[in-house]
């Protein structure tokens, strides 16, 4: 078995910005773009590619930076376009047999439709004729030079799309034809010379029918395109760094648009909805390839392909069995089919959803073209946990509204919205919405983030709406036929004649392709079930397919997994679901509900006795709660966080507070607020909290210590195997842990003597204040482990408070790129994971096999897992429905390619 070759790092080279084909390979991708990489991996392949060149991200990075292409730039095109003339015998938009070509972006990494692309580049009033004469097709020129001004309009000089869209709605209508292809030569041309007029008075200057200025300013276009707000917005959605920069692909025309032995289709060498082995994709005749992605007309299955044009078909099949072998994984290619003869223009490893991803990676193990690491390395947590997500009830189901192609799997339901900008507002005030089009465009992008799901009347598996939506885990819909979607009157009719307006419920099942009005109860997914145990290993081959690569990523990982986890009904879940014990018991909340009243009773107390009865009473209670703990986790680790919030969280609002006293005068009233106001303060987080308490509200932290060694005691005389851990809050200097430690050891001392037992109970402290980070060593002295508390330490490092902040200004900073992504989701490993990095090196350095974990719930992030992989941690906690996520994500980091 073997892994794909991973792409080496490309540094830019100072003197070359463009590479032909030939002189590529797949390894370039950072200088060549994924697209440019590509086809010159295929033309090294021997596949039938159409000739051309790349021009680098290093020239678009410089283009970007200084405003102007780089000084060699159009040197270097001019020799590869000289070298490009002489391979095909034709001169660029010139001659009897005009040369065009498209021009393409390609960044590193996948961003469907979000970049810009023109086609027919070389097309002029001129060259139109020629091209008519040379096919024999005047019809077909002018629907190329049509395209040619429509793409150039909207892409180079900037004229909204709408514009020459309805110019094209209205000369269809006044011609009686269903679509665009019922337009004859004459009325094509017609439409060329409005769009031509439209140009002119828009931009103040005639189209341009110098070929190489044509050219040119493309090129340019589509650098400018790199930092366009929807090509930004997906690159903040998918958390691509901005400076990347893409290529421009430059290739030589060939046309699906030549009659109905001419057509174009995208292909996938596996299902991408479902990872199923065989023949999938769409296919148009006579179209264009953007028609196809566009979905504005509906294409056939690319099954139907072997009937049109059986030969065709057959060395696709053949192509698609190659790139598969080469590549090992999904490819995503791009075709077209020119009078009979087949093109390749791209392919790509394929996004794919989160089942197929799963299926496929299991799949290609089996077939022994890849080995069990690089299958983890296919497989993500965030795609895990979008398999855990609920699934409709089909039981419960109604008749169906509409059926059309299950695009991207998953359950949504939401409101119906027509408008992508509506769509924004709309979940920006907490609703959840079904984003509903004719088709979608790359315009449509802050829409479909914003929806819980997405339905469109057209397009197929390989629409814009298909391709983004199984990119980013939407739920989505395609090809709907029988939606008439009416986006000016916000509705959507059945045939029957139903109509769905805007602000109805619909329900969205991309699994099935159904969509149903109003709202579908749901259930919980299968891979829930299998983690759970109500649902056996081999229940489906989805769910196979899960148990077996978290089999392979637990024989992988080195990082532990525990949960954060309260109550024994959440330690039962978390260690069903793989938790291999606790990582934080935050005891704060086993003081919530009735036990509130005895917090207050401790706070009211007017002295010693007062006090040491309210913990006395509160004593029993934390005792029970600690042994059904141990019990759920017998034989595994339980660490248990001392009280760490502010004491005035347990009591009742001030200003509520405020106006009960001045409307009733109670005395018991009046000594409440009195002691709400000596503890409240004006930021707690930064307050009397922590071992702060337990420094100076004497029993406290002892009462708490003593529940948790009397439990384990219990248990221990019972036959179980308790293993708790004690952690002491918010330490900023060793000589508060020295203190408490000492008080600690005593208690359970004394309780082991009590019981007649041993009790060996580690005692740690959590790091989440940048002081205890940065005297670790020191700290580390008096500490049998450390426990990051990551959401403090990233409030305490940035100087801010999550709930405020989140509420305010994270929004801008997201949109301003100075997060790329929120410090509170996935760890800031410059800031706070340098602490991290940097205590942990110190803590061990000063107690070596010092046990090191972190209980923030970036402990269930998968990017930051990998980080604390690599950092040397031992284990990670969180939450625990995240624990196969950080599972999974623990396995891949311990394989990944280094």
């Amino acid at each position: 078995m073997t892994s794909p070759p991973r792409a080496p790092a490309v540094q830019d080279p100072p003197a070359k910005f463009v590479y032909d084909f030939t002189e590529g390979h797949r390894g370039l991708s950072g200088l060549l773009g994924g697209k440019g990489a590509n086809l010159a991996e295929m033309t090294r392949l021997g596949l039938p590619v159409p000739p051309g060149f790349t021009i680098t991200t290093a020239a678009c990075r410089e283009y970007l930076r200084t405003g102007t292409p780089p000084p060699a730039l159009r040197d270097e095109v001019s020799a590869h376009l000289d070298a490009l003339e002489r391979r095909t015998g034709r001169r660029l938009g010139r001659g009897a047999d005009p040369l065009l070509v498209s021009v393409r972006s390609g960044a590193e990494r996948s961003m469907p439709g979000m970049m810009d692309t023109v086609l027919n580049i070389g097309l002029s009033d001129t060259s139109v004729r020629s091209l008519a004469a040379q096919t024999g097709d005047e019809r077909f020129a002018w629907d190329s030079y049509r395209r040619l001004v429509q793409m150039f309009g909207e892409t180079v000089l900037g004229i909204e799309g709408d514009a020459f869209a309805d110019r094209l709605a209205d000369a269809v209508a006044q011609a009686g034809a269903a679509d665009e292809t019922g337009l004859a030569a004459g009325q094509l041309e017609r439409l060329t010379r409005m769009f031509q007029d439209l140009v002119c008075e828009r931009t103040g200057r005639p189209f341009p029918q110098d070929p190489r200025e044509q050219l040119d300013l493309a090129v340019r276009a589509v650098f400018d395109s790199w930092n366009g707000p929807r090509a930004r917005l997906y690159r903040r959605q998918e958390r691509i760094p901005h400076h990347l920069g893409t290529a421009v692909s430059v290739c030589a025309m060939v046309f699906g648009n030549l009659g109905q032995d001419s057509g174009t289709g995208v292909a996938f060498t596996r299902d991408p909805a479902t990872g199923q082995q065989g023949v999938y994709g769409d296919y148009l005749r006579n179209a264009q390839g953007e028609d196809v992605v566009a979905g504005i007309r509906n294409t056939v299955p690319l099954a139907a392909l072997e009937r049109l044009d059986p030969a065709s078909y057959a060395e696709l099949l053949r192509l698609m069995e190659v790139l598969e072998n080469h590549y090992l994984d999904l490819c995503d290619i791009e075709f077209t089919i020119e009078r009979g003869r087949l093109w390749m223009l791209q392919t790509r490893v394929g996004k794919r959803t989160a089942a197929a991803a799963f299926r496929i990676a299991v799949q290609l193990v089996d077939q022994g073209l890849i080995d069990e690491a690089e299958a983890l390395r296919r497989v993500s947590g965030e795609q895990l946990a979008h398999l855990m997500f609920p699934r409709f009830d089909s039981g419960a189901a109604p008749a169906p509204l509409a059926r059309g192609v299950a695009a991207s799997p998953g359950a949504a339901v939401g409101v119906a919205v027509f408008d992508p900008a509506r769509a924004v507002a709309r979940a920006a005030r907490g609703e959840r919405v079904i984003l509903v089009r004719r088709e979608t465009t790359p315009d449509d992008l802050d829409g479909m983030i914003a929806a819980a799901g997405i339905l469109t009347a057209r397009g197929g598996k390989t629409s814009h709406a298909a391709v983004v939506a199984r990119g980013m885990g939407r739920t989505c819909v395609c090809g709907a036929e029988e939606l008439r979607v009416d986006h000016a009157a916000r509705t959507a009719t059945t045939a029957d004649g139903t109509v769905v307006r805007e602000g109805d419920v619909l329900s969205v099942d991309g699994t099935t392709g159904r969509v149903y009005r109003g709202e579908v109860p749901v259930v919980p997914s299968a891979v829930v079930e299998y983690f759970e145990g109500t649902a056996p290993p081999d229940a489906d081959d989805l769910v196979a397919a899960v148990h077996r690569v978290m089999g392979w990523a637990d024989a992988a990982r080195r990082l532990g997994v525990r949960a954060n986890a309260d109550t024994a009904a959440d330690a039962a879940r978390a260690r069903r679901f793989g938790a291999r014990g606790i990582g934080l018991c935050r005891t704060e909340h086993m003081f919530l509900g009735e036990r509130r009243a005895l917090v207050e009773r401790l706070i009211l107390a007017e002295d010693d006795q007062g006090a040491q009865r309210a913990l006395a009473a509160l004593l029993p209670l934390q005792r029970a709660d600690f042994r059904e703990l141990f019990s759920a986790m017998d034989g595994l680790p339980v660490t248990v966080r001392l009280l760490d919030p502010p004491l005035h969280e347990f009591l009742p609002d001030l200003t509520d507070l405020s106006v009960r006293v001045a409307l009733e005068h109670r005395d018991e009233d009046v000594r409440l607020l009195a002691a709400v106001r000596r503890l409240h303060e004006q930021n707690p987080m930064l307050g009397l909290r922590g071992v702060r308490l337990g420094l100076v509200v004497p029993g406290l932290f002892a009462m708490q210590v003593r529940a948790v060694a009397e439990a384990a005691a219990e248990c221990r005389a019972a036959g179980g195997d308790p293993r708790p851990e004690i952690m002491i809050p918010l330490v900023g200097t060793v000589q508060e842990l020295e203190i408490v430690r000492e008080e600690a050891e005593e208690v359970i001392a004394a309780a082991a003597e009590a019981h007649g037992t041993r009790l060996d109970i580690p005692l740690g402290t959590m790091i989440e204040l940048p002081r205890a980070a940065l005297t670790a060593g020191q700290i580390a002295e008096h500490a049998d482990f450390f426990s990051f508390g990551t959401n403090d330490l990233t409030q305490t490092v940035w100087g801010f408070s999550r709930d405020d902040v989140e509420a305010s200004f994270f929004a801008a900073y997201l949109e301003k790129g100075i997060f790329g992504v929120s410090p509170f989701e996935t760890i800031d490993t410059d800031g706070v994971g340098s602490l991290v990095r940097a205590a942990a090196l110190a803590g061990r350095a000063a107690r070596p096999g010092l046990k090191l974990g972190v209980c923030g719930e970036h402990g269930g992030d998968p990017d930051s897992v990998r980080f604390f992989h690599e950092v040397g941690l031992d284990y990670v906690s969180c939450s625990p429905f995240r624990i196969p996520v950080a599972r999974l994500e623990a396995g891949r980091a311990a394989t990944a390619a280094p």
